[in-house]
C-alpha cells in the first residue's frame, strides 16, 4: 500500500516560486523553487551556489500558504 499523500489545499500558483535559504556551510543565501504540486513536506538535497557543498534541505508547506525552508549539512565538513 502507498503511503498517504499530504497536499496543499491553496493552489499550485499560489505555493509555488523561489524561496531563501542560507548555505549551512558558508551562510551564504540560496534560493530553491519550491514544488507546491509534490507532498507538503519535502528533503532533498542541493549545492550551495556559492561553496557547491550540499545542503540537506527540508521544505514545508503549510495549509495557509507558508512556506518554511531550512538547510543542515549532508555531512560533517
Amino acid at each position: 500500500m502507498y503511503p498517504e499523500i499530504n497536499r496543499c489545499d491553496l493552489s499550485f500558483e499560489e505555493i509555488t516560486g523561489q524561496h531563501s535559504y542560507f548555505c549551512a556551510f558558508c551562510g551564504e543565501e540560496n534560493e530553491v523553487l519550491v514544488d507546491a504540486s509534490a507532498e507538503r513536506h519535502q528533503r532533498f538535497t542541493e549545492d550551495c551556489e556559492v561553496c557547491c557543498r550540499p545542503n540537506l534541505l527540508d521544505i514545508s508547506i503549510e495549509r495557509d500558504g507558508g512556506v518554511s525552508v531550512s538547510a543542515t549539512q549532508e555531512y560533517e565538513a
